[in-house]
């Protein structure tokens, strides 16, 4: 189940990647870049929990820090979808199904709103005054609308195969199959245990209670006809022993 998560986590978070710096970076949108790699690491967050989330955000940040033309210190933005994808992730329902579009709109919202004013945070106390050139509120405004409108086409579909690597058929029908071959394994070897007394005393029974038959199987002086009486008891009362 961890492998799936893993595979599915860095496909996603690759494939994001490559489309936001190749296709929507030279959009040349005014303010803020759609950020589709925030929208997947919020998508697996809401699936996988907080620790899940926090541990994507980390990788998904690292790369974005190194994948070219990053323009920032390698680790910035590291953390911030790695604290992002920590507080997305406490928002995922108990029962794990999402029943409405208002969760996850309202942790994209969040989570569009968080990391740029953690980004110009964490760049404010290393020397970057890019934001205020650019004007933090018109940041803040175009990063919630263009992720908004990104999210829709998305953040279902990252959970949709999130949860469909959760509940692998595969896994599932192996332990399925164990379940079911140790089931009958259990039910055949209880009885045997729990009835040796009674089949023992159930078969005694019936050969003491034969008329005519007790006494001389019992009253015999050692003839053969004895010994073979008692010796074929001995094996049927033995079955259940072994």
């Amino acid at each position: 189940m961890r492998l799936n998560r893993m595979l599915l986590s860095v496909t996603l978070v690759v494939v994001a990647l490559v489309v936001q710096v190749s296709v929507l970076a030279r959009l040349q949108l005014p303010g803020a870049v759609p950020d589709l790699v925030l929208l997947t690491v919020l998508g697996l967050a809401l699936v996988y929990g907080h620790v899940g989330g926090a541990l994507v955000g980390f990788g998904a940040g690292l790369l974005a820090d190194l994948a070219p033309p990053a323009d920032h210190a390698a680790g910035r933005y590291a953390l911030v979808l790695c604290v992002v994808g920590y507080l997305a992730g406490l928002a995922k329902p108990e029962t794990g199904q999402v029943r409405s579009a208002t969760v996850p709109m309202l942790v994209v919202v969040g989570g569009a709103l968080g990391s740029t004013l953690l980004y110009a945070g964490v760049g404010a106390l290393v020397g970057d005054t890019a934001a205020r050139h650019v004007g933090l509120s018109g940041l803040l405004f175009t990063a919630v609308l263009y992720d908004l409108l990104l999210a829709p086409f998305t953040v279902p579909l990252i959970m949709f195969l999130a949860r469909r690597a959760e509940n692998d058929p595969f896994a599932d029908a192996a332990t399925g199959g164990t379940a079911a071959q140790a089931g009958p394994q259990n039910r055949w070897l209880s009885p045997v245990s729990g009835g040796r007394s009674r089949f023992g005393s159930r078969m005694g029974g019936r050969m003491r209670g034969i008329p005519g038959r007790g006494p001389r199987i019992g009253g015999g002086r050692g003839g053969l006809l004895g010994r073979t009486a008692r010796a074929r008891a001995g094996r049927i009362k033995g079955v259940k022993r072994l």
